[in-house]
């Protein structure tokens, strides 16, 4: 059940949450080989990638077309904090119960631990709607905007933004994603980092609808949020997914003007 179809059953901030673009986010399988093409491009000193045509980058207009986050609000700020004991405090204060230390990474609580209390939620209340909704955020925090390298966790750092149910929507989740996607950008341009994390599905999109010519077909041209418009590509697309580094290489190496795709 979605969010939105959740929301229903119950009135207040809860449906309005769910109405928002943040229950329409999907995640989009990984093309690792056109990911390291791209980082291969990509310039720290300047944020962007460099072309034979010119220098592109990935914008805050681009984060809330192909994700649909708000690019406007309050900061996305606080303490990070790595005790257990602390975590342990704050989901017993917003979800009822708290992961065990083995269900815990450090500072990360595993993916899988709140899929399951997602999935045993009975929404026979407003508290319990919420608890829901949380649950399906902080999974998109973990995959979709602010994943690690494991794709397995998701630091608890972002539960503190979850306390005050009806301002979840009021941050400007946009630019906190983009800061994200430049960070791991430059990390892993430098010699001792092996691999990429962050949001990949905005920078798998952005390369997509920017770069046509080396897109997977997508499956509706009206979807919104843009990513989901290649939801499952790996399935319809079953060819593209043997596309090795060397073919993204000479693709951008033969680059042209008319190849570059301004619009959305």
């Amino acid at each position: 059940m979605g969010v939105y179809g959740a929301s229903r059953r119950c009135d207040g901030s809860a449906e309005e949450i769910g109405r928002t673009d943040l229950n329409r986010i999907g995640v989009v399988q990984c093309q690792s080989a056109l990911v390291n093409a791209l980082v291969e491009r990509w310039r720290p000193e300047t944020h962007t990638f460099h072309f034979s045509v010119g220098e592109c980058a990935v914008t805050l207009e681009d984060v809330a077309l192909i994700l649909g986050l708000p690019t406007n609000g309050l900061p996305v700020t606080g303490p990070t904090l790595s005790s257990y004991e602390a975590l342990e405090a704050e989901c017993l204060d917003q979800f009822g119960v708290a992961p065990m230390k083995a269900d815990c990474r450090r500072s990360f609580i595993k993916l899988v631990w709140f899929r399951a209390l997602k999935n045993r939620l009975v929404l026979v209340d407003e508290v319990q709607l919420q608890r829901y909704v949380k649950c399906h955020i902080i999974l998109l925090f973990g995959t979709v905007m602010f994943g690690d390298k494991s794709a397995t966790g998701v630091h608890w750092k972002f539960l503190p933004l979850l306390r005050n149910f009806g301002g979840i929507i009021q941050f400007s989740w946009g630019p906190t994603c983009l800061a994200h996607l430049y960070r791991s950008l430059c990390r892993v341009t430098r010699v001792d980092c092996k691999e990429i994390d962050g949001p990949l599905t905005l920078l798998l999109a952005w390369a997509w609808i920017r770069l046509p010519f080396i897109a997977p077909i997508p499956s509706n041209l009206q979807i919104f949020p843009i990513a989901n418009r290649w939801h499952n590509w790996e399935r319809e697309n079953r060819p593209y997914r043997y596309r090795t580094l060397d073919h993204y290489r000479r693709d951008l190496d033969v680059l042209q003007e008319g190849h570059v795709c301004c619009n959305k």
